[in-house]
């Protein structure tokens, strides 16, 4: 029988256990449950885009290249920070409520159909489920491009199912290896899965053996390759973006090799024409306007403090979160810096770098199944001289921009979890955080 939808906590409730059920790492249910659909994923052109860190931010800077040149676009991500419909954009706003209810409805009923009968292990994942709503939303919303970011990996990521314009891989680093492989090259090749025969693909600036297995690919695949580094040869050549940071810089470069390229297959005749009008100085433009939060966000705190609200979360996050620290600390002052970390293996690289630049820290646990607790924290942390306290994000962080823990002129950075992340903004907005989160694959 069918739940009534008519509410949103019913949605919820559905969700939460599709999530709970935990993910699965395959193409054979996305794919038949979108077939049923109608294939809603071939009605509009895409980009495709995987990596271990910056794929989000480039997501960002695509849709805004796009938009700044006069298409409707379409833009799937994930995780959220506030709200589960934030996944699922139209010209940069989530769906609404009220939509989310009525496609999890109809989806459930198409779902129960295909999989009704069957094992609960061979119903759509929580992430499949998000995947085929965001497929059908952009063909019926008729969007002219949807840019859709892979949500781990890239050979058996849910959206892998889709033929886009152009691939994109935005770096490779260690994080996810208890799925995609404990060394460089291991992981080079889930993420190079996303390459496509025939399809051009774009690489950021990914490490030397990294970049070979994705070069190798898409040979293999006869895909044309263009490799950041050949075209953005050193720091001055870099593109400004109005994110902040080093590493945004080379997210932005990435953007505007991937427009280029779009651009000459549209002026060939090889891609849509919406990608002839994506000139150097519309792209530039764009990019100096894009808006994606919490990557290193900064929020006005009420006593005259600043807040600093920060995603890294892993290994090569750290090495963003040291260059921005770096920057932040050059006049010789610290920040306050609150962390919480999910797993011990990010957490070791990020708080290493916490503990170097901070002036006190505030441990704190998300409110997520992997997130490390105070002890495991401390354990990572290691010994320093640092003024060290637990704490809960609703007693450091209030409605209104209230901070309990900042003086005027003080800076307080969050980082260390995207979920974090979301806690905190929520918690300054006076506003609940929709803990529909991602679960690891099984």
């Amino acid at each position: 029988m069918q739940p009534d939808f008519s509410q949103y906590g019913a949605a919820e409730s559905f969700l939460y256990e599709l999530r709970n059920a935990g993910s699965k790492y395959s193409l054979s249910r996305i794919s038949k449950f979108c077939s049923a659909l109608g294939d809603p994923q071939n009605d509009f052109p895409k980009i495709h885009v995987a990596g271990t860190n910056g794929k989000g931010s480039v997501c960002a800077m695509l849709e805004a290249v796009l938009r700044k040149a006069g298409n409707r676009t379409g833009m799937f991500t994930s995780p959220h920070l506030k709200y589960l419909g934030e996944r699922i954009q139209i010209n940069r706003v989530p769906i609404s409520k009220d939509a989310l209810l009525s496609k999890t409805s109809e989806l459930r009923k198409t779902a129960d159909k295909l999989f009704g009968d069957s094992p609960p292990e061979d119903y759509p994942s929580f992430f499949e489920f998000m995947t085929a709503m965001a497929f059908l939303e952009f063909s019926r919303a008729k969007v002219d491009c949807a840019v859709v970011e892979v949500g781990l990996g890239g050979r058996l990521d849910s959206t892998n199912i889709i033929v886009p314009e152009l691939s994109v891989i935005t770096s490779i680093g260690l994080d996810h290896i208890e799925m995609l492989g404990s060394t460089i090259p291991e992981i080079a090749r889930e993420k190079a899965g996303i390459i496509k025969g025939g399809v051009p693909v774009v690489c950021g600036f990914l490490p030397d053996d990294a970049l070979e297995v994705a070069r190798q690919t898409a040979r293999e695949k006869n895909a044309p390759f263009y490799a950041a580094r050949d075209f953005f040869p050193d720091d001055s050549s870099l593109p400004e973006t109005s994110l902040f940071g080093y590493y945004q810089k080379r997210n932005a470069a990435t953007a505007l090799l991937c427009a280029r390229v779009l651009r000459g297959r549209a002026e060939e005749g090889k891609a849509p024409k919406i990608f002839s009008n994506l000139s150097d100085s519309l792209v530039l433009e764009a990019l100096r306007g894009v808006e994606w939060a919490a990557r290193w966000q900064e929020i006005p705190i009420k006593n005259g403090g600043r807040l600093i609200v920060d995603a890294s979360h892993n290994g090569e996050g750290a090495l963003s979160l040291e260059s921005n620290l770096r920057r932040l600390c050059a006049d010789g002052t610290r920040p306050i810096i609150a962390v919480g970390v999910l797993g011990e293996g990010r957490a070791i690289p990020i708080l290493r770098v916490v503990r170097e630049y901070a002036k006190k820290i505030f441990l704190l646990v998300p409110d997520q199944p992997r997130a490390l607790d105070f002890d495991s924290l401390r354990r990572c942390l290691g010994d320093t001289l640092v003024p060290v306290e637990n704490a809960k994000v609703s007693e450091l962080f209030g409605a209104g921009g209230v901070c309990s823990v900042a003086s005027e002129g003080e800076t307080v950075v969050v980082t260390g979890s995207i979920y974090l992340a979301g806690e905190v903004l929520c918690a300054f907005g006076g506003c609940r955080t929709d803990a529909l989160q991602d679960i690891p694959y099984r």
